[in-house]
């Protein structure tokens, strides 16, 4: 089996020499094997889980969530329930992207003939302007949910704190930011569902279980109602029902 140094595999996976040799300290990919001199050393094996958490990490997940679906014992099902998930939103935004050419190319033909733009167009225009909005929402959104993670992971520490100091105001203080996490849980929650990678069941999680939880806007660790199993749950868009 080939073997490859940290600057071949950085080359390799398109990402620095210093982004491998974090990941190794983080956990995340530690090298096959050590050369004579004690340089890493990688296999094919280790390429392609580089190559995993390249793409995960493209696709929104926190490096702490990525090294703890990869431990889980159902870390395939998760990571397939997960690029199926990517797939189905690439496809939507392929199929609404080749929309959006087609309607700026009838727009095109429409001004160079000097006809009049109908009102199905200039409606149409609107709707790209909308979804070019949403779209630098999401990144925003993206931002607001990790942020959420690492209120909820420190909340219960500081709240112990707070009371062993007896320090009412600022505890005052704390209970009315806890009052905003949870709103922020709300509106994550609103739209979306999770699916367990145990049974495939899809669900809605209540607003307690969603708050005690960890993890980030991609996957949460949680217990399927249907199945009990606990696990990383993936997190998606409510699909409507037809």
């Amino acid at each position: 089996m080939p073997s490859y140094t940290t600057g071949e595999m950085a080359k390799l996976c398109n990402v620095s020499v210093r982004t491998v040799q974090f990941y190794d300290s983080k956990g995340i990919l530690h090298p096959s094997d050590l050369s004579e001199g004690g340089r890493r050393l990688y296999n094919d094996d280790d390429l392609l889980k580089l190559q995993l958490v390249c793409t995960l990490k493209a696709i929104g997940l926190s490096l702490s969530s990525i090294k703890s679906v990869l431990e889980s014992e159902l870390s395939g099902k998760i990571l397939t329930i997960l690029l199926d998930e990517q797939l189905r939103l690439l496809n939507d935004e392929m199929s609404e992207r080749q929309r959006q050419l087609e309607m700026i190319q009838v727009i095109k033909e429409s001004i160079h003939n000097e006809a009049i733009v109908s009102a199905h167009i200039i409606l149409g225009i609107e709707d790209i302007m909308e979804k070019k909005s949403k779209a630098s929402n999401k990144k925003k959104l993206t931002l607001i949910y990790i942020a959420v993670g690492v209120f909820v992971a420190t909340q219960l520490v500081l709240l112990a704190w707070l009371i062993t100091s007896q320090i009412w105001w600022a505890l005052a203080v704390y209970l009315a930011i806890a009052v905003l996490g949870t709103l922020i849980v709300v509106f994550q929650l609103k739209g979306s569902e999770f699916i367990c990678p145990q049974c495939n069941c899809v669900f809605k999680p209540s607003l307690r279980q969603a708050y005690f939880s960890v993890g980030d806007h991609k996957v949460r660790w949680m217990t399927c109602p249907e199945c009990k199993h606990l696990d990383w749950c993936v997190i998606r868009k409510q699909v409507a029902v037809e």
